[in-house]
């Protein structure tokens, strides 16, 4: 159902988004989410998934599902995997027993799975009325907002969004850990035991985590080159909303990605095999083609 301009211009301005966002959404978002609207009103689909590399976009649509379906009448619950990284204290000390690279927030090994659950499973079950304060971290401070900072959600939750750059991802095999991806592997982590750390965890409880999800929705970047300018853009759109914050520079976002690199590519190539919709994204982040396995 197609929106009213004004209706969706107030979304655009509000998340400073280009007007050719908007052929986006008519062609190819509402489509998608009008099609799942009658799976989440029957409660069959409490867990939305949206699977997309640094930059990417994935929040902006978490957001544009949350708003669009607030005004249909259901109430939705928004989080994000970064939601849930350890404390910066609990990584720094991660970093001095295990590996250094694991003080860096991102891979897996770097969340907290059991909040992660958590959080989930309560929203679920909210009861209407009731409020649950929700994780969120801040990646200006690289730390957790305090608890008392957290937004409370209001029950009951007809639909939980929950974005996260490696949501779906499964563990590489052994013998695919070996050689080193980048200059990052190469350098600092020249036996692989980081690498085989991240990997072990990613095949452990995070596939637990995973399978909570009703449905997976990927954003496929058209290859992991991209990843770099589009993660540069987040970092400089971080420091327009907030101003006076320190932002990374170009050669910090092209370091901090480089511990996402592997996964990345290893998701490039098996996710969209698994995804329920794979939404082909060009250079500029627009939506190419939509794909899709089984019924939507």
């Amino acid at each position: 159902m197609p929106l009213p301009a004004i209706e969706l211009e107030g979304f655009l301005q509000a998340e400073r988004l280009p007007e050719s966002y908007r052929q986006q959404v008519e062609c190819f978002f509402l489509p998608f989410i009008d099609a799942l609207e009658v799976r989440i009103r029957q409660r069959e689909l409490r867990t939305l998934g949206i699977h997309g590399a640094q930059g990417s976009g994935k929040s902006t649509l978490a957001s544009f599902f949350a708003w669009y379906l607030k005004q249909r009448g259901f109430s939705v619950a928004q989080v994000s995997l970064d939601d849930f990284y350890l404390r910066r204290d609990e990584r720094r000390a991660l970093g001095e027993s295990i590996h250094p690279l694991l003080a860096t927030r991102g891979v897996p090994g770097t969340h907290d799975i059991s909040l992660a659950l958590n959080t989930l499973s309560q929203l679920r079950d909210l009861p209407a009325g009731q409020s649950l304060p929700v994780p969120r971290f801040d990646k200006l401070n690289d730390d957790r907002y305090p608890e008392s900072e957290w937004p409370l959600q209001v029950g009951e939750v007809d639909l939980i969004i929950f974005e996260g750059w490696c949501l779906g991802a499964v563990a590489q095999a052994e013998d695919e850990l070996s050689e080193p991806v980048n200059e990052l592997e190469r350098q600092e982590d020249p036996d692989g035991s980081w690498r085989r750390y991240v990997n072990g965890c990613l095949g452990g409880d995070y596939q637990t985590l995973f399978a909570e999800l009703d449905y997976l929705m990927m954003l496929e970047a058209p290859s992991f080159g991209c990843v770099a300018g589009w993660r540069l853009e987040q970092e400089l759109r971080l420091a327009e909303r907030e101003p006076g914050k320190s932002v990374m520079s170009a050669a910090d976002v092209a370091r901090f990605v480089q511990h996402y690199e592997r996964i990345t590519r290893h998701c490039l190539k098996t996710l969209p095999e698994r995804a329920n919709c794979v939404m082909m994204m060009a250079e500029d982040r627009t939506i190419a083609e939509a794909c899709y396995r089984g019924r939507v």
